[in-house]
């Protein structure tokens, strides 16, 4: 029987044309930033490297996001020594990273002599590919890094280094194929070499996969990379369509960490593609070996509560609320902290609601977490906009950029009052930073890179410093006396 369904498969490729779609791991990065709270630690990522170097993946997207954050915060590790570790491991495979434009992997516009460095020292720390993004799909804002990256790429060797732009993709009567057509064009004119649809909520389903894919098809010619999480549910299915319409790479996670709020599993999407003109050739037991070193993760963290299963499930009310799966385990943290679980349904219809007024941007990091945490604080406080965030008030007063649509006035007025909101690139406003972060924080640097981690996150990068100290010193800075200089060991 199944001797006559591959005889059958084969009569009927004879004639198509092959094209074998390309596959980017997101375990080490969106997956596990997506289930638990972006808290893989380097060391649980090295054991697997090698094997992983052997599937013949087209990238894997391994640093960027919230691993810089989470890396000095929680788990007290250097952002940077974790690229070279995994660059040295990695000798096979293009390493990606997820880039906020403007913002870089930070959560406020910083200068462009910033983010030019942090693109220089990303390409030179090991980063193959950069995916960079506006949360607003605001192109002025992506214009510093897009330029940064083609100026650094010169350095290496022609096709070794990538610059992609990603279309934040999102609902709503502005966000026509006509739109995403133009977008695509404009991006491509930047000079991109690739164009990501990122769907971090898990919107696009099928059919309008389809249609999507060949709109921008017929906008550029720079390949087409997918990304989307499983969050509705129907992300499988709409990275099948978006194949067959002519996407070339689709985002998927190692099956313990995939489906939910993070990617479709890589060994699913493997097999769906298996004898068709878009298989993908990779080894079914070598991705099964390197899930098996995955599951014991995965169980530990549901055994600690670490991964809650309220974001392993499905839920098509997402194509109603539009909340990422980042967005929706922070939604959970922030609801258990105040002890207001019992408001988790309440928070996401009220989300919607502050996006409209907010102009209807996409909903990724960082305007997902300043709509869902002014969402929280309207649910919580009884009354819409009694307090306002500070950084609820840079949207509405355009430090972040434009929107598709306009604000919400009476809430603009009521955030910002008689502030004239900003119209030009906001980047165009702020002065050159880099030399005086260096200045700040020269007794901590030990390598060039120390100064972009405090640019970013100085408070907490100043913390990880102190801590580092520590640890090479084997003082205990907690028990320092500074007053009379005393450092017991």
């Amino acid at each position: 029987m199944k001797e006559k369904q591959a005889d059958r498969m084969e009569e009927k490729m004879a004639g198509q044309v092959k094209k074998p779609v390309k596959i980017t791991e997101t375990v080490l990065r969106d997956a596990h930033q997506s289930l638990i709270a972006t808290r893989m630690t380097t060391e649980q990522m090295l054991p697997i490297i090698d094997k992983m170097d052997k599937v013949g993946y087209h990238s894997v997207e391994c640093w960027g996001g919230a691993t810089f954050d989470a890396s000095l915060r929680f788990l007290k590790e250097d952002p940077w020594e974790r690229l070279r570790k995994l660059r040295a491991g990695f000798k096979n495979t293009k390493l990606q990273m997820l880039f906020r434009g403007q913002n870089i992997l930070g959560y406020n516009h910083y200068a462009d002599d910033v983010v030019e460095y942090f693109v220089q020292k990303s390409m030179y720390n090991g980063i193959d590919i950069i995916r960079i993004f506006d949360c607003f799909n605001d192109l002025r804002n992506l214009k510093t890094a897009v330029s940064a990256s083609n100026k650094e790429k010169q350095n290496y060797a022609n096709g070794q280094k990538e610059v992609q732009v990603a279309l934040s993709y999102t609902l709503g009567e502005a966000y026509t194929l006509d739109y995403w057509k133009d977008t695509a064009k404009r991006i491509e004119e930047m000079g991109a070499d690739s164009i990501c649809i990122k769907d971090m909520a898990g919107l696009l389903v099928p059919y309008q996969a389809t249609e999507l894919v060949e709109a921008l098809k017929a906008g550029t010619k720079l390949p087409i990379q997918m990304h989307t999480h499983y969050t509705s549910g129907v992300a499988s299915m709409t990275y099948l369509k978006a194949v067959e319409a002519g996407a070339d790479i689709i985002d998927t996670a190692m099956s313990p960490f995939s489906m939910g709020t993070s990617q479709p599993a890589t060994e699913v999407m493997v097999e769906t593609f298996k004898g068709s003109p878009y298989d993908t050739g990779l080894d079914q037991n070598l991705l099964a070996e390197i899930a098996d070193y995955f599951r014991p993760m995965q169980e530990q963290a549901l055994k600690s509560g670490l991964l809650n299963p309220k974001v392993m499930g499905v839920n098509i009310k997402t194509l109603l609320y539009q909340v990422p799966g980042g967005m929706l385990s922070n939604l959970v943290s922030q609801l258990k902290d105040a002890k207001q679980e019992d408001k988790y349904y309440e928070v996401l219809e009220e989300i919607p609601r502050v996006r409209k007024d907010f102009g209807e941007p996409p909903l990724v990091t960082p305007s997902s977490q300043i709509v869902g945490t002014q969402a929280v604080l309207n649910v919580l406080q009884g009354e819409r906009y009694k307090m306002v965030t500070k950084e609820s008030k840079k949207v509405l007063a355009g430090e972040f950029g434009e929107t598709v649509k306009p604000f919400n006035t009476e809430v603009q007025k009521k955030a910002i009052g008689d502030t004239k909101p900003i119209t030009c690139r906001p980047a165009d406003l702020i002065e050159p930073q880099l030399e005086k972060f260096k200045k700040e924080c020269a007794q901590w640097i030990q390598q060039d890179e120390d100064v972009l981690s405090y640019a970013l996150f100085p408070q907490v990068a100043t913390e990880f410093f102190k801590y580092r100290a520590a640890q090479q010193t084997k003082v205990d800075p907690a028990m320092a006396d500074t007053v009379n200089k005393a450092y017991p060991v």
